[in-house]
């Protein structure tokens, strides 16, 4: 991580400082004051998987924050760009985005923009917009759907990270190995088999205020909820996330029938090649992203 960087913004002296050196409540604070759920062991996951930088004041109060993951040799995702309330209207985030921009030149970058955030990154230059639909509430039992033909659904065990990764990366044009080493530590998982071949996959996690599915990959509609059904089943009654690009047809439909709601609308952008599109038109896709952070 390169040195300490100090900035002065209107009356406030700022220092950019490694992530990794902040205290972990601090962290966990400030998320909570522009009410984001992230609980402190959700921002220890992507401190343990990622880098970033926190801008702290000169009394050492965290007012800022930005991280980033590499997905392979040329691909970064960008999340958990926060600045406090009182520095928003300041250009903070600005100045937060160019440094981690500038720290990956060259590489193709992708990110998660909150609706308030989406303005700056467009005059930052990041493109291919997609919307991305927040599903959540507490979850209802889902309804009663017949196993697609020729398919089988098992639990994903330790050996499955190969085919898990391969599923991803086909997916979604990225090498996202590590990320998903550990959230098959953390994760319960669903696999679908067609003609002994891995086909689909659907993690489900705690995080935040409950629990979240996702990453799920699939070719299809079916596929993709049939993974996704055992996890809203295993969660009745209690709080459950998805968060899809899917804003029409038939998954879109199956989350709001298991009580899942379409509670925000985020925007996945990005510069260079666009981020998540599948290798194949006709091949595995992004359902379900696996956080907003994670992409």
């Amino acid at each position: 991580m390169e040195p300490n960087v100090t900035f002065t913004l209107d009356a406030f002296e700022l220092t950019l400082t490694d992530i990794a050196a902040v205290d972990l409540e601090a962290l966990h604070a400030l998320s909570i004051g522009v009410g984001w759920p992230h609980r402190a062991s959700d921002w220890q996951m992507l401190r343990d998987l990622g880098q970033g930088l926190a801008a702290v004041d000169e009394i050492g109060r965290v007012v800022g924050s930005v991280m980033w993951m590499h997905y392979g040799p040329d691909a970064t995702m960008i999340g958990m760009m926060i600045t406090s309330p009182r520095l928003q209207e300041l250009g903070a985030g600005r100045w937060l985005m160019s440094e981690a921009m500038r720290r990956n030149e060259g590489r193709r970058l992708a990110l998660t923009a909150t609706r308030v955030a989406r303005r700056l990154y467009r005059s930052l230059d990041f493109v291919h917009e997609r919307p991305i639909h927040q599903c959540q509430g507490e979850a209802l039992a889902p309804p009663d759907l017949p196993t697609p033909d020729g398919a089988t659904i098992r639990p994903i065990g330790p050996d499955d990270l190969g085919a898990v990764v391969a599923l991803d990366r086909s997916a979604t044009g990225m090498d996202r190995a590590p990320m998903l080493a550990r959230l098959l530590d953390e994760a319960e998982g669903t696999m679908l088999i067609r003609d002994g071949q891995p086909a689909a996959f659907a993690l489900c996690r705690r995080f935040g205020r409950g629990h979240v599915i996702g990453p799920v990959v699939a070719a299809g509609d079916a596929d993709a909820i049939a993974v996704a059904a055992p996890h809203a089943a295993a969660h009745v009654g209690q709080f459950l996330r998805c968060d899809t690009p899917e804003a029409e047809g038939d998954f879109f439909a199956f989350l709001m029938r298991c009580g899942l709601a379409d509670h925000d609308i985020v925007t996945s952008m990005g510069i260079g090649r666009e981020p998540y599109r599948g290798v194949r038109p006709d091949g595995p896709r992004r359902y379900a992203l696996a956080s907003q952070a994670l992409g």
